[in-house]
């Protein structure tokens, strides 16, 4: 069995949500889950996720099959609220890291301190030359956003550092 394994995620749906103060009860209630208030932390319910990327915006992640719903949601809720939805599922992928080595690999090209980075935890950040989205999901289990062009550069650059680990 390998110490860590690399696999990419199905398909999803992804909208990144900006709201002022204002739209944001509005935008939960739409999305049927409160976004977290809390920098650099994850809010779950079901198959739905809010990812805090700054004071005014959300990641929000949700099965696929479920986008035209959300947006129509969203546009009923929140009427003349200002806000933004967009719709970035095309755009970037998802890839998910487990095992006992997970945070030693990342540490060969991200810049966090892991043995700090409590489980919940989602930021910005750098993975060698890419942007990514890390959200740790467990204590061995992280959760990776990528633009799509940079995916097969990240997918390499966690293969190369993974084989000291025997990563699958």
């Amino acid at each position: 069995m390998p110490d860590i394994v690399l696999k990419p995620l199905a398909p999803g749906g992804r909208f990144v949500f900006r709201g002022r103060p204002q739209s944001i009860a509005a935008a939960e209630k739409a999305f049927g889950l409160a976004l977290p208030e809390e920098a650099c932390t994850a809010a779950i319910s079901g198959e739905r996720a809010a990812l805090w990327l700054g004071p005014d915006e959300w990641l929000l992640l949700f099965p696929a099959a479920e986008r035209d719903t959300i947006d129509a949601s969203f546009r009923e809720v929140l009427g003349e609220l200002p806000y933004s939805l967009v719709d970035v599922g095309e755009r970037q992928v998802a890839r998910e890291i487990e095992g006992s080595q997970a945070a030693t690999l990342l540490n060969c090209g991200c810049p966090l301190d892991f043995d700090v980075v409590p489980i919940g935890f989602c930021s910005r950040t750098m993975l060698g030359k890419a942007e990514i989205v890390l959200w740790r999901k467990g204590p061995a289990l992280f959760h990776i956003e990528v633009w799509r062009s940079f995916a097969g550069y990240v997918d390499l650059l966690l293969a190369e550092a993974g084989r000291e680990f025997n990563a699958a």
